[in-house]
């Protein structure tokens, strides 16, 4: 039996960050601002959002709101900041802040949206956001936390906790109190580009690390 070997078959080009932030071509932008170092994934949508320096998204993510520190890694199909339908209202529906699609007013409930993105979402430093997460409005993730793969938050997460469900709960702290704390209090995700690349090794033990660079 003869077999045809295939390498490689329409693959993204590589990317090199930079400066400037990488979006896809066909990631769809509103009102947000990017820091260095930055890209976002293929058919992602974002809308009054930061996303700050080295951070990413994969593709098919959908988020709205959302403050997004530096360092963190979101994975793909993530929705931060849903839409959701006011239930103490008489109806569901979204005619009644969407007025103008169905030809019920000349203008949207303005107050409604202005409402609606005052419910932002907080992602800090040096996460990981897992596949198929949803984060919902107002909820602030710590620094260095981990949400699990399909997880559904709803509740604050603290720095340095690994959360899972749905709900999402703590299974977990990443390391001893006095470890996290003195991990968080050398700030890293601070240092400048030259920094980084002059510590790189570093970064590849934690106790060297601490033993540095924790005040």
């Amino acid at each position: 039996m003869s077999h045809t070997h295939i390498a490689a078959h329409n693959l993204p080009p590589a990317v090199s960050l930079g400066e400037a932030p990488s979006l896809s071509a066909t990631a769809v932008i509103r009102d947000c601002r990017f820091g260095r170092y930055t890209q976002v994934g293929e058919q992602s949508r974002m809308e009054d959002c930061l996303l700050d320096d080295y951070s990413y998204l994969q593709h098919y993510c959908d988020i709205a709101s959302t403050d997004i520190g530096k360092f963190a890694n979101i994975a793909a199909m993530v929705r931060i900041n849903p839409g959701f339908h006011p239930v103490e209202w008489p109806t569901l529906h979204h005619f009644t802040y969407r007025r103008t699609m169905f030809g019920l007013a000349a203008e949207d409930d303005a107050d409604f949206f202005a409402w609606r993105r005052r419910q932002r979402v907080s992602i800090g430093h040096d996460t990981w956001i897992g596949h198929g997460v949803v984060i919902m409005p107002g909820v602030r993730i710590g620094n260095g936390a981990v949400v699990g793969s399909n997880s559904v938050v709803t509740k604050d997460v603290p720095a340095y906790a690994i959360v899972a469900g749905a709900p999402a709960r703590v299974i977990r702290q990443r390391f001893p109190r006095a470890i996290a704390e003195g991990l968080e209090a050398t700030a890293w995700w601070d240092w400048d580009h030259q920094t980084l690349s002059e510590r790189m090794e570093d970064f590849r033990d934690l106790r060297t690390f601490l033993a540095k660079y924790a005040p």
